[in-house]
């Protein structure tokens, strides 16, 4: 295969495409959020994953497995729950059964500010997703995300 194989030229603008609509919906989404929320994409996402902890078996997230569902480094998810923690919207404590282990779960105020927020986040998805649909280039990658579903938890 080289580099002018067409294969490899589909490929690419396959993935420069589905690239292009990831950073038009994520900005569009971002604008909304900083608005009206003074939330940026990924606090609302890091709230929104940690508020779906539960204090069952496999419950809370340790810091990696929070870091690879709002999709940053370890670090920079650590920057993001301190930022978070000193605005009142998240709280750290020490795993119960393994003092190594440090939690983080979402406030009442960060519950109550995702709440509000949800809404926005959809809204602004559903118009970025709207105005993507009608670039031919980017019409089948929007008929693609709008079909897919959650993945059931193994």
């Amino acid at each position: 295969m080289t580099a002018t194989d067409p294969a490899l030229t589909a490929l690419a603008q396959g993935w420069c495409a589905l690239s292009l609509l990831h950073g038009r919906i994520e900005a569009h989404i971002e604008r909304a959020l900083q608005a009206r929320h003074d939330l940026s994409v990924r606090e609302y996402s890091l709230l929104d994953v940690l508020s779906r902890q539960h204090d069952g078996d496999g419950g809370h997230l340790q810091m990696k497995q929070v870091a690879d569902a709002v999709v940053l480094s370890q670090s920079a998810t650590t920057r993001l729950v301190t930022r978070l923690e000193d605005r009142g919207l998240l709280e750290r404590y020490l795993c119960p059964t393994d003092r190594r282990g440090i939690y983080t779960n979402v406030t009442e105020a960060g519950l109550k500010l995702l709440e509000e927020a949800r809404p926005t986040n959809d809204t602004a998805l559903r118009e970025a997703l709207d105005v993507a649909a009608k670039n031919p280039d980017l019409a089948p990658l929007v008929r693609a995300v709008e079909t897919l579903k959650a993945p059931v938890p193994a």
